[in-house]
């Protein structure tokens, strides 16, 4: 539900500007309209490169101490001597922690990288090289190739000495005053020893170790003071930001401003606006006004809030679509997945998460409770678990409700299609249906009742259509009254979708009759079209929980079938590796699925025929961070 807001217009002199932004801030009810759209001021960058730099240092500490907290050599850090006794701030010193450990990072990759190309060579001294340079008037030159690629030749020409044969190529040495005329791959050596390039690399990690035990002592002690500072970053970000949400008039003497507060707390705002004797209008919305919003749902309700937020916030003028999207999207789900041994894992899984979790998690766990709960459902009532098919069991307690799945094998194929199938369409048919009661319960909302007319004509027509041709087709035979009222009910709706589907129209009365017959016949097109697009998508729900039953029984028969040959005392062995690996496979995909394609039946079919527009911007009120 979109709670209901109210719209303040403040004028401020300059003299009580300051205080009457800090009183506005303690009251914390208020969100401030940014009337200077695209502006910004050094005081806000300023802030904003200091959020910046906390948020980057707390996720370094987090990584590091998730990184290395097993390996600290250190506990014993004494960082509280230093915090108190050093210039700068803790922020500076993670920063200078961190530029460290880039730093050091590459000390070890260059002394690590020196050392790899020294290897074949071994631990020999620059100064004698030099010595025997002096002393033949040669040059010494380094090669490499492919050990069968080395030729005899170079040894006769240039005195090409192999030195060692490493990862199957030949390192050598030649001799000679100029250049020598070798076909292979000449190597330029660092000037230092294989010794000390591998001592520089402990030393620096060494280094690296010690600034990791430093990292993680900061992290289990001062993190909180990091957060603090992240939220007094935020707190003057939005206090910036109040600042270039007012226009001046009157010379600059005045200041306007507007914001919007939730009805329920206009009174003991406007209370405390008479106290402080501030000027205030007080009014509704008006419906070009661009509102922030503010959700405010049941318990059930608000745990689908984040799939709704994947798409957009429901703008002021919308019909919050969580309580009627929300039950579709859970047995969407179930039918997607559509197995109850799969159910079953993402029921306890949610149950988990739900007890043990974090605070942000448990949630997420509830959630999968309840979707858990609709596949464990749906599994069970189409008739498979862990890709076993049910109706095809000869288990004697399965016997009394075999004839009651919802397969081809229970219930039998419905219209001669199988039953699922029939479901599915009938399931998205009900969501559609709800969609456009929804888009005509929108118009009346916002424009009248009258506007609401042509939506609602449509679906009194698609039912009475639906009663008095599908329940004959379904074996029902229809009293006479009944079937004059249903014609009589369709043609009234025809009066409705033709004449009446566009009531501003009728402004002029010449042209109004024509602009509403043709409105009328394009509805029809788009309504013919449009509505056997949209309930053929339903089909992918039986069509995906149909291939995740399949995928599931092919790893069973793969798993029975590839060890039948086997004795049972081995057997067991490769039949368990087999299914577990197959239904893992089986339930990732399955758990793709099911969370893309209800999403995508959502966002599309049932949010196009709801007429839902989106794009709401959050309700966020100007107030002091608590610390």
């Amino acid at each position: 539900m979109i709670e209901k807001m109210k719209k303040l217009t403040f004028l401020v002199t300059q003299k009580e500007y300051d205080s009457f932004i800090e009183g506005l801030r303690e009251q914390g009810v208020v969100h401030v309209q940014q009337l200077k759209q695209g502006q910004t001021s050094p005081a806000l960058q300023k802030a904003l490169d200091e959020r910046l730099r906390y948020q980057h240092a707390l996720d370094y500490l987090n990584i590091s101490l998730s990184a290395w907290e097993k390996e600290v050599t250190n506990a014993a850090n004494p960082l509280k001597e230093w915090h108190e006794g050093q210039e700068g701030s803790l922020l500076d010193f993670v920063e200078k922690l961190k530029a460290e450990e880039v730093s050091i990072r590459h000390e070890i990759d260059e002394a690590e990288k020196n050392a790899q190309k020294l290897e074949p060579w071994g631990n020999f001294d620059w100064e004698k090289v030099k010595e025997l340079q002096e002393k033949t008037g040669m040059q010494v030159y380094f090669y490499a190739c492919a050990a069968k690629s080395f030729q005899q030749e170079w040894a006769e020409k240039y005195f090409a000495t192999p030195i060692d044969e490493y990862r199957k190529r030949t390192y050598f040495l030649a001799f000679s005053d100029v250049e020598p005329d070798i076909k292979a791959e000449r190597l330029e050596l660092p000037n230092g020893s294989l010794d000390q390039y591998k001592k520089e690399a402990e030393e620096a990690k060494a280094a690296l170790q010690q600034n990791h035990d430093l990292t993680c002592e900061i992290a289990r002690q001062y993190r909180e003071e990091l957060e603090k500072g992240l939220k007094q970053a935020q707190g003057e970000i939005q206090l910036r930001q109040v600042e270039l949400s007012d226009e001046s008039i009157a010379e600059g003497a005045v200041r306007l401003m507007v914001g919007w507060t939730l009805e329920e707390k206009a009174e003991e705002l406007t209370k405390w606006l008479d106290e402080k004797q501030v000027y205030y209008e007080l009014e509704d919305p008006a419906y070009e006004d661009d509102v922030p919003i503010k959700i405010k749902n049941d318990s059930y309700t608000s745990l689908f809030e984040p799939i709704l937020r994947m798409y957009s916030l429901p703008n002021y003028h919308d019909i919050d679509p969580s309580l009627f999207f929300a039950p579709f999207f859970m047995l969407f789900f179930g039918l997607c997945l559509g197995d109850g041994g799969y159910g079953l894992l993402v029921l306890l899984g949610g149950i988990y998460l739900a007890l043990k979790g974090s605070d942000e998690v448990k949630s997420y766990g509830r959630l999968g409770i309840w979707l858990g709960l609709a596949t464990t459902v749906c599994g069970l009532l189409t008739g498979t678990f862990f890709g076993i098919d049910l109706s095809k069991q000869d288990w004697a307690f399965l016997a009394p409700v075999k004839p009651y799945f919802l397969n081809d094998n229970g219930v039998g194929p419905l219209f001669g299609y199988s039953p699922m199938m029939v479901i599915s369409v009938i399931i998205g048919f009900v969501q559609v249906l709800l969609g456009m009661v929804l888009k005509g319960c929108k118009a009346w909302k916002n424009f009248g009742f009258g506007y609401a007319i042509g939506t609602f004509s449509w679906v009194v027509a698609l039912l009475a259509a639906i009663a008095l041709f599908g329940l004959p087709a379904c074996g029902v035979n229809l009293p006479q009254w009944l079937t004059y009222a249903l014609y009589g009910l369709i043609a009234i709706s025809v009066v409705g979708i033709f004449l009446y589907n566009n009531p501003s129209a009728y402004k002029n009365p010449i042209t109004g009759p024509l602009l509403n017959i043709g409105g009328g016949v394009w509805a029809t097109y788009g309504m013919a079209t449009g509505l056997l697009g949209d309930l053929l998508s339903y089909i992918r729900l039986f069509a995906l929980g149909l291939t995740g039953g399949v995928l599931g029984g092919v790893f069973n028969s793969l798993a029975y079938d590839m060890t039948s040959s086997l004795p049972w005392a081995i057997r067991w062995l490769p039949m368990v590796l087999i299914l577990l690996a197959g239904h893992s496979i089986t339930f990732a995909l399955s758990m793709i699925s099911a969370f893309v394609h209800p999403m995508r039946l959502t966002f599309v079919e049932f949010f196009k025929n709801a007429d839902f527009s989106g794009g709401g911007k959050e309700y966020t009120p100007f107030k002091t961070v608590e610390n």
